[in-house]
């Protein structure tokens, strides 16, 4: 993924799909380059699993696989595992495998630090989304748990200049 994302006029492609749906031909008129040679860049970007074509006769619809990008900090994750007796929370798992920082408020822990990094976290059991408070959440079987530091992400930016 980084490979097809490291050549600026792929990254441009992308971000166009992002945008919306559109022909190779447009594509490639947009970005002021060949169809021969969109057509290249395209197939290493499908190949990534970062775009996908749509076929109707002789015409080819591409668009963006946003969710593709997501998968990109998941190369980095350290992976641990843990073993800890049923019926211990998701909290004491985590107490477990590093070093947490949490604040008690009407009961419930909230997770403020891990290994030193401070932020707002989530976490996942199995791919769903933790709908309690860490502390409260009961182990009854193996689990593939997932912590989430909320991080802020640009959407947009914009360059605001003052005319007088």
């Amino acid at each position: 993924m980084f490979k097809a994302l490291s050549s600026p006029t792929r990254l441009n492609m992308v971000k166009r799909l992002l945008k919306g749906e559109t022909h190779i031909s447009a594509l490639a008129r947009e970005l002021r380059i060949s169809v021969p040679v969109a057509a290249r860049h395209i197939r290493i970007l499908e190949k990534a699993g970062l775009i996908e074509r749509k076929q109707f006769g002789k015409s080819h619809v591409l668009r963006a696989k946003p969710e593709r990008l997501y998968d990109i900090p998941e190369a980095f994750i350290e992976s641990s595992e843990v073993k800890v007796p049923r019926g211990k929370s998701v909290l004491d798992a985590l107490k477990a495998t590093c070093v947490v920082d949490t604040r008690r408020i009407n009961g419930k822990e909230y997770l403020l630090s891990i290994d030193g990094k401070e932020g707002y976290y989530l976490y996942e059991v199995n791919g769903k989304l933790g709908e309690i408070a860490m502390n409260q959440y009961r182990l009854d079987r193996d689990v593939e748990l997932k912590l989430k530091k909320l991080v802020p992400v640009t959407e947009k930016k914009i360059n605001v200049k003052i005319i007088s």
